[in-house]
Parts: C-alpha cells; structure tokens; sequence
C-alpha cells in the first residue's frame, strides 16, 4: 500500500471510530436515532477539517434502497384508507409547512445575501439531494443549496431527536439478535438494491429511496411476500446515509457559505418553530401524539426523519404519509413556485 493508500484507510478507520463513539454517547443518552446521528457528526468533523472520505454513489443509493424498503415495511393498507378519510388533514398538513417554507425562502432573497432563486431552492422541505440537484438546472447556485439543505436536514434530525427525548417518549430499541427468515431478508435486500439502481437509471427524482420504497409496497401489500430486514443491515445503512449527508459540509462550501451562514441558520430555526406551531394544531385534529406530528410536519428530509422515526414509538405510517406526500407536491410545484416568488423578488426590489 502506498501513502496514500494508508492515508485514505486511516481516514475511513478515523470515521468508523468516530462515528462509533458518537452513536454511543447518543444511545448513552437515550437520544432516538443514534446509529444515523452519531456517524452524521463525525462525517461533519472529517469534512469541516479537510478529511472527508467519499462515499461511492452506488453505496449511498444503495443505502437509501434500504431505508426505502424500511419505509414500505411500515406501511400498511390502512394508511391509504385513512389519508382518503382524513384529506383536509394531510392536504393542511402538507401546505402549511410548504407555505412556511416558501415565504422564508423568499424573505431570504428579497434580503439579497443569496444570488437568484438560491434561497427559494435551499428552503423547499423535499429530498434534499433531488432539491439540490433540480436547482442547478433552473440557475440557482447549487452550493449554496446543497449548504441550505443538507444543514436543514441535520438540524431537523438533532432537534427533533432532542424533542423525542424530551417529551419522554422512549426509543425503539434497534435489537441485534433476531429470527429471520432468509427468503424475506434476501426479498428485501434485492428490491433495495436493484430498486435503487432501478431509479437511478430511469431518473427517477429520489428514485434511489422511492423506487426501493415503491417496489416493497407492492410485494408487501399486493403480492403479500414476507420483506424483513435484519438491523445490523439497517444500522449500517443509517450510517451511510449520515456519512453520505455529513460529508457535503466541505470547506469550500462552509467557506463560501460562511458569510450568509448567521441569516440562514436563522431561517431554518424559524422554519422549525413555525412547524412546530403546526404540529401543535395537527395533534388536536389528527388526534395524534405531540412527536408524531412534529415528525410529520418537519421540514427534514423524508429518508432522515423516517429513520428518528423508525427509532423512536410514534404512529411512523402516519409520519411517513405526511413526509411522502409533502416530497412530491415539492417535486410538482417547485419549479414553478421557484420561477413565481423570484419574479415577484424582482419586481418588487
């Protein structure tokens, strides 16, 4: 091996031990969503420092493969049926956040401190890796998108992981030992990775963790095949999808971003307490518990929060149903929501 091999080895050593250690503080703590939290802040140490190792993208959409069939396996014909009994309170739930969210964003650029339609792109609560990558294509700076809303992402996970532990609600155990059986196991592992593939070349916006997610609901609700997973594999796929968002907080990027940094953390801050507004009056109309709705009106991204969620005893079909719906009216409306408020910045500048 040469130098640069073993510098390379030791960087992923480095961020194996780091992120070992912070999941085991967090677990110590009793904070949900650990296995996803710890490895996502040793990722940032590494990054910020100019240590970042990179995360293969077939692994990553591998990873949210995983997390996509996770989702479908908690999702159960029921939930259908409620979200069609109940669609005042999905559609409410749904526009409030994306209303929030849009009128931050064009705040934001009214201010001037973002070029062009940046600030609409960054603050949109869809997947983040599809927002950042739809916004290059209609001239916002993708940096400083990706900066926007990979940090509202990490905010969102240790606020709301903070919020689980606060309200006393206890976490659900990630259990190592388990029976399975091997025809589910290997189902699942299928469908995520070749349903992650499957997204990537059909382009497929998210299509690494819907497509999976798609393909696992239909097994599972349709066909009604056994898909089980074993955690061990659930934990490492946690873990890459913290390293595969931990690691876009590069230097050049924070560097870049460093001067809007203040006004921007005070967006998604304000994002998150008006969301938590909502989740207030969505408990009493959905007739939920407080952290349910709080996950359900989030404005992380879908794969992050259905992990906290995964980890944490809440209604998760309920939490999911809400995040699912809220990424594809984002997908519908971005563009031209985008195009709309930047005129209107314009115009009014």
């Amino acid at each position: 091996m040469g130098p640069s091999a073993w510098l390379l080895a030791g960087r992923w050593g480095l961020l194996a031990l780091l992120s070992l250690a912070f999941g085991m503080l967090l677990a110590a703590l009793r904070l949900p969503a650990a296995p996803l939290l710890g490895p996502l802040g040793a990722a940032v140490v590494l990054a910020t420092r100019g240590s970042a190792v990179r995360i293969p993208r077939w692994v990553f959409l591998g990873a949210q493969g995983v997390v996509g069939v996770m989702i479908a396996s908690y999702l159960s014909a029921s939930i259908f049926h409620e979200m069609a009994a109940s669609w005042p309170v999905f559609v409410a739930g749904t526009f409030s956040t994306l209303s929030a969210a849009a009128l931050l964003g064009w705040l934001l650029t009214r201010s001037r401190l973002l070029p062009g339609n940046t600030a609409i792109w960054g603050s949109s609560p869809g997947a983040a890796t599809v927002m950042t990558l739809m916004a290059e294509s209609y001239g916002a700076d993708m940096r400083l998108v990706a900066f926007m809303q990979y940090l509202r992402v990490a905010c969102c996970a240790v606020i709301a992981a903070v919020v689980a532990r606060a309200a006393g609600t206890p976490s659900a155990p990630l259990v190592v030992a388990q029976t399975l059986s091997w025809q589910g196991a290997l189902l699942a592992l299928v469908i995520a990775l070749a349903g992650s593939a499957l997204g990537t070349r059909l382009r497929v916006p998210a299509g690494g963790l819907l497509v999976p997610m798609g393909i696992g609901m239909a097994a599972r609700l349709g066909a009604h095949l056994p898909i089980e997973q074993p955690h061990l594999l659930l934990v490492a796929a946690y873990a890459l999808v913290g390293w595969g968002i931990g690691m876009r907080f590069t230097p050049d990027v924070l560097a870049y971003a460093g001067r809007v940094f203040p006004r921007v953390l005070g967006s998604i801050l304000a994002l998150i307490a008006v969301c938590g507004g909502f989740a207030l009056v969505l408990a009493r109309l959905a007739h939920v518990d407080l952290l349910t709705a709080y996950l359900a009106t989030s404005p992380g991204g879908a794969d992050s929060v259905s992990i906290i969620a995964s980890t944490t005893k809440v209604d998760m079909p309920f939490v999911i149903a809400m995040q699912v719906a809220r990424f594809f009216c984002v997908l519908v409306t971005g563009p031209a929501l985008a195009r709309f408020l930047s005129r209107r910045s314009s115009a009014k500048g």
